[in-house]
């Protein structure tokens, strides 16, 4: 199964993202187009899942997007990588805790050759590293399943602005400690989206 590999240099809107997400979709439902992974980031916004609520907003000034996608309010903007998906799980197992289980293990073994430890949480949906006094969450995920077809993915801090977090609470969960990469470790991560693919792909096979 071929899957598409697309890379977009400059930011883009997110509301052209969810419309071009959505198209993908439909065209794989009708194999008319491969599956995809998309690696971009957005111009700032702040975003809300399926099971958001409106006390999760402490800032009412900011311009919140509702999406489709699970989960709660998080944030994207410059300093961030995100990875869109469309994979068609109906050529492989109809098991959606399998499916962000590879992304989860993605992300993990990713970090790992940058010498950085994370763990998964059953109970908070995401990745999140180990702080001095508490954890910190280092990539986001959010997952919509429409016609056994699962698209949106993840995000993960690079050095992005975590100030910005400070008016939501961040996933629904009450003094969740955030972090970037550039926070744990102070490295080149110009390569991190070819390493992620990689690994994606490979456990994707699996």
């Amino acid at each position: 199964m071929k899957i598409e590999i697309k890379k977009s240099k400059k930011p883009i809107e997110y509301e052209r993202a969810m419309r071009f997400l959505e198209q993908r979709v439909d065209k794989i439902h009708k194999n008319k187009d491969k599956e995809l992974i998309w690696i971009l980031s957005h111009p700032p916004i702040y975003t809300a899942g399926t099971s958001h609520k409106e006390e999760e907003i402490l800032d009412k000034s900011i311009k919140l997007y509702k999406t489709n996608r699970g989960g709660k309010i998080t944030y994207h903007g410059p300093g961030q990588l995100i990875f869109y998906l469309a994979i068609n799980l109906n050529k492989r197992e109809k098991d959606i805790r399998k499916f962000i289980n590879i992304i989860e293990n993605t992300i993990i073994k990713t970090l790992v050759e940058y010498k950085i430890d994370a763990q998964a949480d059953r109970k908070n949906i995401g990745i999140w590293t180990k702080g001095k006094k508490k954890r910190k969450k280092i990539a986001a995920i959010g997952i919509r399943i429409k016609k056994w077809i699962a698209y949106h993915g993840f995000s993960i801090n690079i050095n992005v602005d975590l100030n910005k977090y400070k008016k939501i609470i961040p996933c629904g969960i009450k003094n969740c400690g955030l972090t970037n990469l550039k926070l744990i470790k102070n490295q080149n991560y110009k390569y991190i989206s070819s390493k992620l693919v990689k690994n994606l792909i490979n456990n994707l096979k699996t």
